[in-house]
């Protein structure tokens, strides 16, 4: 099991909790902003799963298209079930969010009129 995959689920349910709105707002002091910055955590997270699943199946690729490397690799079924179990890059993402865990930065509001 990777680390990335490791840190992701522990602990972290896999179903969809609901939030106190005014608890994700209290970190930012903006419910947008709150989102917003959930929202690219949440892609960041996608996208490293996404390329490690996709480097994990790439080595069950075959370039030769012949009977017997059709029939299903149990392999790389039991990949492609692991990650379907894992929770939601979203469910992650406010997870982390909401532990204190993302880092993010706001742009001074004077240097976006300059």
């Amino acid at each position: 099991m990777s680390k990335l995959r490791r840190q992701m689920s522990a602990n972290i349910p896999s179903v969809v909790e609901t939030k106190n709105l005014t608890d994700v707002k209290s970190v930012t002091g903006n419910l947008y902003e709150s989102i917003a910055i959930i929202s690219r955590r949440a892609n960041q997270i996608n996208i490293s799963l996404r390329e490690e699943l996709h480097n994990k199946l790439e080595e069950f690729a075959s370039h030769t298209d012949s009977l017997e490397e059709i029939h299903e690799n149990k392999e790389q079924i039991e990949i492609s079930r692991a990650y379907e179990k894992m929770p939601n890059p979203a469910i992650l993402a406010t997870q982390e969010f909401m532990e204190g865990k993302v880092y993010y930065r706001k742009n001074d509001e004077a240097d976006l009129f300059r």
